[in-house]
């Protein structure tokens, strides 16, 4: 490389730094240290590696960036900015983390073109990657051929010391290695700096062991030597059975002159006098900000544009190859179009029909079979429960390591054309893995366990609601009624908890009609993420009455066929809509009279007419709310006058029929207590 070109070179990666430090100046908050000590990497990644097209930002073989240490966003936007993409303008830039703008403190999915994924707390976006990576390996068993490859895409990332420090790095790390991803490549920012001080403070594991224990390629480099850079990224990408990562030394504030290493430049803008001398370091006007020296812009756009020419060439072999492959190019089609039958939800309620009652998570068991026969773009697996949670796809096959591969060899290719995902026991990694898959565009993936581990996987949840990404989380085992496994396995907080989040649809269906259009909605309508909560004790079954139209459920409650009118109104989810239904046959022999009202979603419900929502609930000072779980919620439905019937203590070990005696969740008990408030 010429001087000259050198030159450029580092005035482009000294660009990256001044905007950052610029942005986080002027905005008088946001964290400068990071983007300064990886500009170096993000430069030689986003001009020479990165598959990606600024004029085609959603391409669906572009290779995915992540920065998993999402603090350092103004990186990440000085990039976009440079790179040529259009809604990420200066004005965007000098607006950091400012009411309406596209660059938010943390990236934030869906502001701009180019963020691929919500970063924040730190280790989710490493495990979206990994979501990303698997994604793309099952959709390349599935369409790669002979003469052409559709899918051929790395997901490449930056991680910090947070990242790995966070437990969650360590469940997708070992799924990663486990399964041979080989088309992650990692950057690990090892400038030895957290915002307390100095790493050493409380991280001192060696990095390159741990990885290499997971079955990850490694390799150390310094990350201010661009060389090195380009040599770690090839030589990564020909391992295409391991996971790489590359631990690059860095300086945290690098060019600094008395800042750079310090913890004092992680979370903090630099001054304005120490700004003034950091752009003395690197020959910049002193006073002006956001300065882009000539030939910058125009160099960046050189290279990306260069980096653009695979997306044309994929977009000419891809149409030889649909000419070519009808068949497969229809079916691609339909995986990314999320296309399914017209008469979807009809098919999937059929399949639930059971006629002497069921756990509702056998009854979902029923669903997911008929959904795997009707869309092929469905996967999904667990933490280690399949069995108790019914949500092994009895014909998908597994993704696994094979019993004959030994060492680091990776799985054998056509493992990748299985559906069933086995996630070991290891929910927070699960949670963030599937979003990930969601995010690669492809898939409809759900992610399974007992629903009181939700607590090891909130922070994924969350997420999927704040992306509005449709992200599937199934919970069994759903109340104190999962009997004798004791307190520590019965959710008695989790619906509300779960419930609390916004843009999140939550079901609890308490009938098989309403299984089946739970997992219709959550596969073929839902445009966020859908939480489906099941049963694990037998329901009697509640039938729909002639003629009902089985899309009401999509309304979040409904009058139940034959308790149309009556005295009162019991209002019941899940388990406890039998028991409602079982406690208004029991008013009765009281002389009182129940309507009864199921509510599978109230999220649903709270969307509708405030004239729909008056007509199911009625007088709110004649609604008792029925639920085996916290009551605290139920009164944004119930009037002061009203009842709400639940549990707010924590479960027992005991049978279910026990506990139902105890916690007074029977019939009579529930009919006993009705009849009592409405006497007054």
């Amino acid at each position: 490389m010429s001087n000259e070109m050198q030159n450029l070179e580092q005035l482009c990666v000294d660009t990256i730094r001044v905007l950052s430090i610029d942005g986080v100046e002027k905005a008088k908050s946001g964290h400068p240290g990071t983007p300064m000590g990886l500009a170096d990497i993000a430069y030689v990644l986003w001009t020479e590696f990165l598959h990606h097209d600024p004029k085609a930002p959603k391409w669906h073989n572009r290779d995915r960036f992540i920065l998993s240490a999402g603090h350092a966003s103004m990186l990440l936007y000085s990039l976009l900015y440079l790179s040529g993409y259009e809604d990420m303008t200066m004005e965007q830039l000098q607006s950091f983390r400012q009411w309406g703008s596209k660059t938010a403190g943390h990236p934030e999915y869906g502001h701009a073109t180019g963020i691929e994924v919500t970063t924040g707390p730190l280790g989710q976006g490493f495990a979206n990657g990994v979501g990303m990576a698997l994604a793309s390996k099952m959709m390349a068993a599935r369409f790669n051929t002979a003469e052409f490859a559709p899918v051929a895409n790395y997901v490449y990332a930056l991680c910090s010391d947070g990242d790995l420090m966070e437990g969650i790095s360590a469940e997708a790390a070992s799924i990663a290695g486990h399964l041979g991803l080989g088309n992650i490549i990692y950057f690990y920012d090892d400038n030895k700096i957290s915002i307390e001080g100095e790493t050493r403070l409380s991280f001192s594991e060696d990095v390159e062991k741990r990885f290499k224990a997971c079955g990850w390629h490694v390799q150390k480099i310094d990350g201010h030597d661009r060389d090195q850079v380009r040599k770690a990224i090839r030589k990564a990408q020909k391992h295409d059975a391991q996971p790489s990562i590359i631990i690059a030394k860095t300086v945290i504030g690098y060019g600094s002159p008395n800042m750079n290493g310090s913890h004092e430049v992680h979370g903090a803008p630099l001054g304005p006098q120490e700004t003034i001398a950091t752009k003395k370091v690197f020959g910049w006007p002193a006073e002006e900000a956001f300065f882009v020296p000539e030939g910058v812009r125009e160099e960046f756009a050189r290279k990306v544009g260069k980096l653009a020419r695979a997306r044309r060439k994929w977009e000419k072999a891809m149409k030889a190859w649909r000419a070519a492959n009808p068949g497969l190019a229809a079916d691609y089609a339909r995986y990314w179009s999320h296309e399914v039958p017209a008469d979807f939800a009809a098919q999937v309620v059929a399949a639930t029909r059971n006629e002497k009652g069921a756990a509702t998570r056998v009854i979902s068991g029923q669903a997911i079979q008929k959904i795997a026969e009707l869309v092929p773009f469905f996967v999904g697996g667990s933490a280690d429960l399949a069995p108790s949670t019914n949500t092994l796809i009895k014909t998908g096959g597994s993704i696994e390591r094979s019993k004959e591969h030994h060492g680091q060899d990776a799985p054998a290719f056509d493992v990748f054309k299985s559906r069933n995902l086995h996630f070991g026991i290891r929910e927070h990694a699960m949670g963030a893995i599937v979003n990930g898959m969601t995010l690669y565009g492809s898939w409809r993936a759900f992610g399974a366990t007992f629903m009181q581990f939700v607590d090891y996987m909130r922070a994924p949840v969350r997420l999927a609601s704040l992306m509005r990404i449709p992200s599937i989380f199934v919970y069994t085992h759903d109340s104190i009624f999962l009997g004798e496994d004791g307190p520590t396995h019965q959710p008695v907080e989790h619906l509300w908890t779960i419930r609390g989040i916004p843009d999140i649809t939550v079901f609890r269906p308490g009938t098989d009609y309403e299984v089946g259009m739970a997992w219709a909605w959550a596969v073929a309508k839902a445009e966020g993420p859908t939480v489906l909560v099941f049963t694990r004790q037998k329901l009697e079954p509640v039938r729909a009455g002639g003629g009902f139209d089985m899309e009401t459920v999509w309304k979040g409650a409904y009058v139940v066929s034959g308790y149309e009118s009556g005295d009162v109104t019991l209002l019941a989810t899940g388990s406890e809509l039998p028991l409602a239904v079982q406690a208004a046959e029991e008013l009765k022999t009281k002389g009182i009279s129940a309507r009864v009202v199921s509510a599978p979603s109230l999220e649903l419900f709270d969307r509708q007419t405030k004239e729909y929502q008056d007509a199911i609930l009625g007088d709110r000072d004649k609604l008792v709310a029925i639920e085996a779980g916290r009551t605290d919620g139920w009164w944004k439905y119930v009037s002061h006058k009203g009842l709400v019937i639940g549990v707010d203590t924590f479960g027992a070990s005991a049978p279910a029929e026990r506990l139902a005696e105890e916690f007074r969740l029977t019939p009579g008990r529930v009919a006993k207590k009705v009849a009592a408030w409405w006497r007054g």
